[in-house]
C-alpha cells in the first residue's frame, strides 16, 4: 500500500466563487468541468412523465434496459456490457478487478488525475511515462509503455483517447500496436471524450480480449449529474469486472434517464456537431489573443495564455468575473497551461473580452 494515497481533488463550488468575488450566482460560468453548458431536453420531458418505475423500491440490479440500451448505442451485446455510476466507478471496479495489492499499473501522463487516485486507493503501483511533447502532439511513446509494462510486470495499463487534458487523440494503429504487444496486461481506454472525436475502439473488444473501453453519458450526452458510465469488453472480460459491481449504485432516476438519452441520440449528435463548431471558433478567437491553443478533438482547449500573464494570474482575473477555468499546480508538467471547457459562443465571447480589453460588464 503506497504511504500516502492519493486524492480526487474537488471543483470550487459556484456558491463558494460567488461568495469570494461578488460575483452574482447566475454569472458563473463554468470552464473547468467539460459538462455541456446545456442539459438535453430529454430531462425534462422524461421527468414529466407520468409513468415511472416504483421509487419506493431498490432498482433491479441487473439495469437491463439501461444495458441494452448502452449495448444498441455502441453494437454490442448485452453481455459486453457493465454499467455504473458514472465512469469513475467502472474505472475503480476495473481496477479492482484486474490488480492486487503491490502490482503495478502503468499510466502515460499527463491524463486524467482519476487513474492514479484508483490505482492508489486499490493499493497498487503507479509507474508513469511520460508523453512526447506538445511538438508531436502528446501522443504516447508504445515503445517506453511497452518496456515499463515488462520492467513492472504491470497487470494494468490506463489510456485516455481524447486524452484529458491534452485534448489530443492517439492514432488508432499505435493504440492496437501496444494492445498486441501486452497481451499480458489489461488495457483500460477511457473513452470518456469519444463522440466529439468520431472514433472509438469497441469494434476491436472481441480481437483484442485484453481491452476494456470505458464510456459516460456525462461529456456529449449532457447528463454529468445523472452519473451514468459503462464498460464495453469481451464476455468474459465484463464477467471478471461483474463481480465487483456494488448492487443499486445507479439511482433508477439516473437508469432511467439513461436509457431515454441512448435510445434518442440525435440530440446528442446535435450537441457534438454544435460544440465542435464552437471549438474552431472559439480556438481562433483565444488565438487572437496571442495565446498557443492545442489542437483538440474534445470538447475543451488546453491553452497557454502568452501575452496574457501567467496562467494563474489569468485564472484569478477570470474567477474574479466568474469564470472558473481548469488549473495546474506548480508541480505539474502543464503548470504555465490552463484547460478550458467549450460552451456556447455568448459564454466564449465574454471570456475573451475580459482579455482584449473590451470587457462587458455584468
Amino acid at each position: 500500500m503506497s504511504e500516502s494515497v492519493s486524492t480526487y481533488a474537488w471543483e470550487i463550488t459556484d456558491e463558494e466563487v460567488a461568495a469570494r468575488h461578488g460575483v452574482p450566482l447566475e454569472r458563473i460560468l463554468r470552464y473547468d468541468m467539460n459538462t455541456s453548458p446545456v442539459a438535453p431536453a430529454l430531462v425534462a420531458e422524461r421527468l414529466g412523465q407520468p409513468f415511472w418505475p416504483p421509487l419506493n423500491e431498490y432498482p433491479w440490479t441487473d439495469y437491463r434496459a439501461l444495458t441494452e440500451a448502452a449495448a444498441a448505442h455502441v453494437g454490442a451485446r448485452r453481455e459486453e456490457i457493465l454499467v455504473g455510476c458514472g465512469a469513475d466507478e467502472v474505472l475503480d471496479m476495473c481496477t479492482r478487478a484486474f490488480l492486487r495489492a503491490g502490482e503495478a499499473a502503468v499510466i502515460p501522463v499527463p491524463t486524467y488525475a482519476m487513474f492514479l487516485v484508483v490505482v492508489e486507493q486499490r493499493g497498487g503501483r503507479v509507474v508513469t511515462v511520460p508523453r512526447r511533447p506538445a511538438e508531436e502532439g502528446f501522443g504516447v511513446d508504445v515503445e517506453a509503455l511497452a518496456e515499463a509494462v515488462a520492467r513492472e510486470d504491470a497487470r494494468l495499463v490506463f489510456l485516455c483517447r481524447p486524452n484529458n487534458p491534452t485534448g489530443s487523440i492517439e492514432p488508432r494503429a499505435a493504440v492496437l500496436e501496444l494492445l498486441a504487444r501486452i497481451p499480458g496486461a489489461t488495457v483500460v481506454v477511457d473513452e470518456a471524450y469519444a463522440e466529439f472525436a468520431g472514433d472509438s475502439l469497441v469494434s476491436e473488444r472481441e480481437r483484442l480480449p485484453n481491452l476494456v473501453v470505458v464510456r459516460t453519458l456525462s461529456k456529449a450526452f449532457g447528463l454529468a449529474g445523472v452519473r451514468v458510465g459503462y464498460a464495453v469488453a469481451s464476455r468474459l472480460r465484463i464477467a471478471e469486472i461483474e463481480r465487483f459491481r456494488p448492487p443499486g449504485s445507479i439511482s433508477t432516476v439516473s437508469a432511467t434517464i439513461g436509457e431515454a438519452a441512448l435510445r434518442r441520440p440525435d440530440a446528442m449528435r446535435a450537441t457534438v456537431a454544435r460544440l465542435a463548431a464552437e471549438r474552431e471558433r472559439f480556438a481562433e478567437r483565444l488565438r487572437s489573443l496571442g495565446w498557443l491553443v492545442h489542437p483538440s478533438v474534445a470538447n475543451f482547449l488546453l491553452v497557454r495564455p502568452d501575452g496574457s500573464g501567467p496562467a494563474a494570474a489569468v485564472a484569478a482575473r477570470m474567477l474574479a468575473r466568474g469564470m472558473v477555468p481548469r488549473t495546474f499546480d506548480l508541480r505539474h508538467p502543464l503548470a504555465d497551461h490552463l484547460r478550458l471547457t467549450v460552451r456556447t459562443p455568448e459564454d466564449d465571447d465574454r471570456l475573451v473580452a475580459v482579455f482584449a480589453a473590451e470587457e462587458v460588464r455584468p
